[in-house]
């Protein structure tokens, strides 16, 4: 990267500091911090210029990457090594290695359709009935599957792009002819695999280190990802049990 020249004042052309970056990723990223964008600076998958007195600079183009990165995290789960690897596939000009999974086109924005390797979620709000209609499910699974906990309302009685992502693959398995109350395993299942990674990274999140909790977080999703390859393991090798092979 150039970094481009600096204009009297200490101001630089086209860039941001820190802070301004910070305010205009949290418009869709509330939970980023400084500390977060230093991390991802760290880890090399941004790299801002520095002003002769030491100050990050931020330009259009590291803002980009940030917002890559974050919704990666937040829509898909991957670590960042992954997403390191798809940064410097498209750098390259390629496509990248680990394409992340595909969104429902209802849950994709008009801006962002055709926005190469963006990923994002928009900030997705649905009625009930809405959240119905999108998902197929009845009112009496959506009743049973609340009372269980496999999907939850927000704010305002209104359904996030998460709980419209879980609505939809719940549906798929009801119309396989599962119940409601037989995904409560799943349910149970995911806060104790959920618990066990916290666990794990936990000592590492307490450090003094201002970065401990970003590595903490990364490490997780490290091992949630590798929890659920285990998972997918199994339930295949439990498959071919089931039929004899």
């Amino acid at each position: 990267m150039t970094a481009p020249g600096l204009q009297p004042g200490g101001q630089s052309a086209g860039l941001a500091s820190i802070g301004a970056v910070l305010a205009r990723l949290k418009q869709e990223f509330p939970d980023v911090t400084i500390s977060k964008i230093r991390f991802l600076e760290s880890e090399g998958l941004v790299t801002p210029v520095r002003t002769p007195s030491g100050y990050r600079q931020f330009g259009p183009a590291d803002v980009e990457r940030l917002r890559y990165v974050l919704a990666a995290q937040r829509d898909h789960y991957l670590p960042l090594k992954v997403i390191k690897e798809q940064l410097d596939a498209i750098d390259n000009g390629a496509e990248p290695l680990h394409a992340a999974p595909r969104l429902p086109r209802s849950l994709v924005s008009a801006g962002d359709a055709g926005a190469p390797g963006s990923g994002r979620v928009p900030d997705v709000r649905r009625t009930r009935a809405e959240l119905m209609a999108e998902s197929g499910l009845s009112t009496a699974d959506l009743r049973e599957l609340e009372q269980y906990g496999i999907v939850a309302p927000g704010g305002g009685g209104m359904y996030d792009a998460e709980a419209v992502l879980v609505a939809t693959t719940v549906a798929e398995l009801l119309a396989a002819g599962l119940e409601p109350r037989h995904l409560r395993p799943f349910r149970t299942a995911a806060e104790r695999e959920s618990a066990l990674v916290a666990q794990l990274v936990s000592a590492q999140a307490k450090q003094r280190d201002p970065d401990a909790r970003e590595r903490a977080e990364a490490e997780a999703a490290v091992l949630a990802a590798t929890a659920l390859r285990l998972h997918a393991l199994l339930v295949k090798s439990g498959l071919r049990r089931e039929f004899g092979r």
